[in-house]
């Protein structure tokens, strides 16, 4: 047993480090929780079980937008997963957090915004982003910015980029009808029970019947340009 001036060493200096941090991060999210309770949405940061299953499917090489970045724990997976720094953006819209944000993650783009407002800011990447990853409480989202969110998500993922959103509910959050609207559809990845409150993690992304749509849609209008075949 660890013993320190004849004293009991009650736990490793590192461990307790890093207990000291999470409880900082919780107190963060707490107070800016009770400034903003409609934004935050909740009173504690999701747990690295939730962070897991968001980055489900991330590998190396892959770009990333962030949305609510809160506390970091979901960046810091996404970052575990092996994403570089540069082919990732965090969208934060509460000020405290971004400052701290950005002095966890150095030369992570970390940028004070709206997410509703994610277009804007997609070509600060390589390319179009392979995923988006949310942490935003669209429970809470009216219709009409459930309806601007994804359909500004799906303007700028790769094609076969996937969004993917965590709920406190054992459904989707985002309506059936704004999915179809976007040729989407939305699969269970995972469950993170033990999380406060029990998390449900879920991949939006576009169906081949979406897909089929699409490429109907630009058919039709190269034809009107006088572009494309015409049948005979």
């Amino acid at each position: 047993m660890n013993r320190i001036n004849g004293g009991l060493l009650s736990e490793p200096v590192e461990k307790k480090s890093k207990r000291q941090s999470s409880w900082y991060q919780h107190g963060r999210f707490f107070f800016a929780w009770l400034r903003n309770p409609r934004g935050v949405g909740a009173v504690l940061p999701s747990g690295p079980a939730v962070g897991k299953l968001l980055v489900t499917g991330v590998r190396p090489g892959a770009r990333v937008i962030e949305l609510g970045g809160g506390t970091g724990t979901v960046t810091q997976a996404i970052l575990d997963a092996g994403v570089d720094r540069d082919d990732l953006i965090v969208l934060e819209k509460d000020a405290s957090f971004v400052k701290f944000l950005r002095r966890r993650f150095p030369g992570v783009k970390i940028i004070q915004a709206n997410a509703l407002e994610l277009d804007r800011y997609a070509d600060e990447l390589s390319g179009p982003p392979d995923f988006v990853i949310s942490g935003l409480p669209l429970l809470l989202f009216t219709s009409e910015e459930k309806k601007r969110l994804v359909d500004n998500i799906f303007s700028v993922l790769a094609p076969r980029g996937r969004f993917h959103q965590f709920s406190y509910v054992a459904r989707c959050t985002v309506p059936a009808e704004q999915l179809r609207a976007v040729g989407a559809r939305a699969s269970l990845i995972g469950v993170a029970p033990f999380n406060v409150p029990p998390c449900f993690v879920f991949r939006l992304r576009k169906s081949a019947a979406g897909k089929h749509k699409e490429l109907s849609v630009l058919r039709s209008s190269l034809r009107k340009l006088g572009l494309g075949r015409r049948a005979g």
